[in-house]
C-alpha cells in the first residue's frame, strides 16, 4: 500500500470514529430516539454490515468472537449512548479517548511495564487534564454523563485488550457485534416503557452502526496492517479533535477554555507517552 493510499484510508477510519460521537449526539439531541434504542439499532446494523463483509470475503458463514468480549463491547456502546444524552460531542470523545488510553496504559503497568521519565511526565500531564476537565465549575460536564463515558472508555479498552492477537479482527468483531446486539435487545426490552424512535433517529443509528462502526472498523483494520503500533496509537489522537471540529460545525457546540486546556493536556500527555513507548523497559 502506497503512503498516500495508507494516509487516505487512515483518515477515513479516523473520520468514521469521530462520526460515531457526532451521529449519537445529533440523534439524542435532535430526534425522538432514546439511548437504548439507538444502542440496539447501532449494534444490530453494525453486526449485519460486518457479517456481510466477512461473508463476501470468505464465502462462508464463519462467526468469531466470544461472550466476554461481546459484554465489553455492549458496555461500551450502552454507556456511550446514555452519556451522550448530556455530553457535547467534543467532551464525550475526549473523555472516551482518555479512559481507553488510561485502561490500556494501566494494563501495561500491571503487566510489569516500566516507564521512563518522559512517559511518567506524559501520564501526569494527561491525568491533570482529565482532573481539570472534571473539577466542579460552570464549565464542568455533567457528572453522571461523564462517569458513563469514562466507564464506556474502560469497557472499550478492555475490549481492545481482549482482541489483541485473537485472529481475523473483522471476523472477531462481527461475532462480538452479533452477541452484543442480542444484549442490547434485552436492554431495550427492560426499558421498553421509555422506548421511542423516529425515522431520523433510526437513520442516524443505522449510519453509526453500519458506516461509522462496521465499515469504519473494516477500513481501520486494513490500515492497521501497514502501521507501526506507535503510529497506530498516535494517529488516534486525531479522533477527539475531529469530533470537536464536527461538533462546532454541525451542532454549534461551544469550545470552552476548560475544554481546550484539558484537550491539550490529555492529548499532549498521551502523545508524549506513546512517542516514548519504544524506550520503555519490560520486566
Amino acid at each position: 500500500m502506497s503512503t498516500i493510499h495508507l494516509s487516505v484510508v487512515t483518515l477515513i477510519a479516523m473520520i468514521a470514529f469521530a462520526g460515531n460521537s457526532l451521529l449519537c449526539r445529533i440523534a439524542l439531541s435532535a430526534t425522538e430516539i432514546d439511548a437504548a434504542s439507538f444502542t440496539t439499532i447501532r449494534l444490530a446494523s453494525g453486526a449485519i454490515t460486518l457479517f456481510l463483509l466477512v461473508w463476501l470475503r470468505n464465502k462462508a458463514l464463519v462467526i468469531g468472537g466470544n461472550w466476554l468480549s461481546a459484554l465489553a463491547l455492549f458496555a461500551y456502546a450502552a454507556g456511550f449512548s446514555f452519556a451522550y444524552i448530556s455530553l457535547s460531542a467534543a467532551t464525550g470523545a475526549l473523555l472516551l479517548f482518555g479512559a481507553v488510553q488510561a485502561t490500556m496504559i494501566g494494563y501495561g503497568l500491571f503487566s510489569g511495564e516500566r516507564l521512563n521519565m518522559r512517559q511518567m511526565i506524559g501520564i501526569i500531564l494527561a491525568l491533570s487534564g482529565l482532573i481539570g476537565l472534571l473539577l466542579p465549575g460552570l464549565e464542568a460536564p455533567p457528572l453522571f454523563g461523564a462517569t458513563l463515558m469514562l466507564g464506556a472508555g474502560v469497557a472499550w479498552g478492555i475490549y481492545s485488550l481482549r482482541g489483541r492477537g485473537s485472529g481475523d479482527p473483522t471476523q472477531q468483531t462481527a461475532g462480538n457485534f452479533i452477541r452484543a446486539a442480542a444484549m442490547a435487545v434485552l436492554l431495550s426490552a427492560v426499558l421498553q416503557s421509555s422506548a421511542n424512535a423516529d425515522i431520523a433517529g433510526i437513520c442516524y443509528a443505522v449510519a453509526s452502526g453500519a458506516i461509522a462502526s462496521g465499515m469504519g472498523y473494516a477500513v481501520w483494520y486494513t490500515a492497521l496492517a501497514h502501521l507501526r503500533a506507535t503510529s497506530a496509537a498516535t494517529v488516534q489522537l486525531s479522533v477527539p479533535v475531529l469530533a470537536a471540529a464536527g461538533g462546532i460545525v454541525f451542532l454549534n457546540e461551544p469550545v470552552t477554555i476548560r475544554l481546550m486546556l484539558a484537550s491539550f493536556a490529555i492529548l499532549g500527555g498521551v502523545a508524549i507517552f506513546l512517542l516514548n513507548k519504544g524506550a520503555a523497559v519490560s520486566s
